[in-house]
């Protein structure tokens, strides 16, 4: 006997690209949805403002906060083809006004999300300039939701309740900064989160520190380092020396790596690890941000602890909550939109019974028992939701074919594995060039004979034309 499915009430918020795959695929599963996002267009953190926030390090509970953290350089990190929706591949449209590189800058993924939600009808689910104020669960089970203009006062505020909520509020707002190196607080220069970075104009002959060695931080330094007088980039690791050497391009003359900050001195002095100095202008904090869910009011049961958002069943579902409220987008270090499309794939299919999650006790069993293999291992709770580590990578996406298999998808294409996991290894080994130079043709073309069967007739020319000459 089928049993018939169920159709939920369903509030979404963020209108990125965690919160439009999240609308999709929760309509194909028959529910009725909603979406709330404080901007005043979709794309969340792929939509570039020119404004940044009063406070530049982003520590000012009151500050008006700018959802955005991209840089106007920004290109992205991911190859187009691994990048995109399974079923709505990103591939280049060959037209004058896009942008057809195979990393292309963050307009270009602003109007493929754009495109996205004019494919499927999601524009008019939106509710745009809304700021969700408060969830919380309700004593018959459902979810009151809270909301309001943004900007508005209280007495603007809407209630209403939902059978689940989907939080897709991304993790690149709320920033974390290094505030724990003595004599920071009495610097005289100037200190700023990535966050608030622009454009390099600020900086020049200007001696910068940078903290942090992420994927944007590498790209900011060098984008500074042109200008500057001189860029020090602080580390964990104890490396230390000249930076301006990427893989086998020497190219940066004023570059270079350091340990961490030992001290902070009133003169403007920062004296690091290895016993160096340098009297510096601007501290630019590349140190990542907080996961931060301030309207969300769980009693506790779901908290974030050194940025370990928890108890979370494989990083989506609380498992004394679920499946009434989930989490689209939390992990990082993955091939995010395909992890987004995968894990609201297996949302919507639990709401509606066509999928079953184990009792809670086997899903709090599950998560502790993951907790102890991180801490046996090593892993700070800050990393619990990085899932491939470049330095200890084994060449398969187990989280995303275990999503797969859950939602009765197809696993991802072999083709989508090596593209990912190549590129952490080419951005490692060459990060000034590897957007620009590589040797995995062979793959892209695998990539755009897959992409064939999604595209319109407009769709497809357009690949074609650029499947003679992939390098773009």
């Amino acid at each position: 006997m089928t049993v018939p499915l169920s159709t939920k009430k369903v509030a979404v918020i963020g209108a990125g690209a965690s919160g439009l795959v999240a609308a999709r695929e929760l309509m194909k599963e028959g529910h009725d949805v909603v979406v709330f996002d404080r901007g005043a267009q979709l794309g969340g953190n792929w939509v570039y403002l020119d404004e940044v926030e009063s406070d530049p390090l982003g520590l000012d509970p009151t500050r008006k906060i700018i959802d955005s953290s991209l840089y106007a350089s920004l290109r992205t990190n991911t190859p187009r083809e691994a990048m995109g929706f399974r079923d709505f591949p990103f591939a280049p449209t060959g037209k004058v006004d896009r942008d057809s590189r195979r990393f292309p800058g963050h307009h270009e993924v602003r109007r493929y999300l754009e495109d996205f939600a004019s494919e499927f009808g999601l524009n008019e689910l939106i509710s745009f300039r809304t700021e969700v104020r408060h969830v919380g669960l309700e004593t018959d089970g459902k979810w009151m939701v809270k909301y309001a203009s943004v900007g508005g006062d209280e007495s603007t505020e809407v209630a209403q309740t939902y059978d689940a909520v989907v939080v897709c509020t991304g993790h690149f707002t709320e920033p974390q900064v290094a505030d724990n190196i003595p004599g920071l607080d009495l610097w005289p220069g100037r200190q700023i989160h990535s966050h608030n970075y622009r454009i390099p104009e600020p900086y020049q002959d200007k001696v910068v520190v940078v903290i942090g060695l992420s994927s944007s931080a590498t790209d900011i330094s060098r984008e500074i380092a042109r200008s500057a007088k001189e860029v020090h980039v602080t580390t964990r690791s104890k490396a230390a020396g000249k930076l301006g050497k990427f893989g086998k391009h020497d190219i940066f003359h004023n570059l270079w790596l350091h340990p961490m900050i030992e001290r902070a001195h009133e003169d403007g002095k920062v004296s690091f690890q290895d016993g160096s100095t340098v009297f510096a202008d601007i501290i630019l904090h590349c140190t990542g941000y907080k996961q931060h869910f301030p309207f969300l009011d769980t009693n506790g049961v779901v908290s974030v602890d050194d940025n370990r958002v928890g108890p979370l069943y494989k990083h989506v579902f609380p498992p004394s909550l679920a499946p009434g409220i989930s989490f689209i987008g939390v992990p990082s270090l993955i091939l995010s939109f395909f992890v987004y499309e995968l894990q609201s794939k297996w949302v919507a299919g639990v709401l509606s019974g066509r999928i079953s999650l184990p009792s809670e006790e086997k899903m709090m069993e599950d998560v502790e028992a993951f907790y102890s293999k991180l801490d046996a291992k090593g892993v700070p709770k800050r990393y619990t939701h990085k899932i491939h580590d470049v330095k200890q990578l084994s060449w398969s996406l187990e989280y995303e074919d275990w999503l797969a298999a859950q939602c009765g998808c197809p696993l991802a294409e072999e083709w989508r594995k090596a593209i990912f996991l190549g590129r952490l290894v080419h951005a490692h080994k060459e990060p000034e060039t590897y957007r620009d130079e590589w040797d995995d043709d062979d793959l892209v073309l695998q990539a755009y004979e897959d992409f064939m069967q999604y595209l319109n007739a407009e769709g497809r020319a357009a690949l074609a034309a650029c499947a003679s000459t992939p390098r773009v």
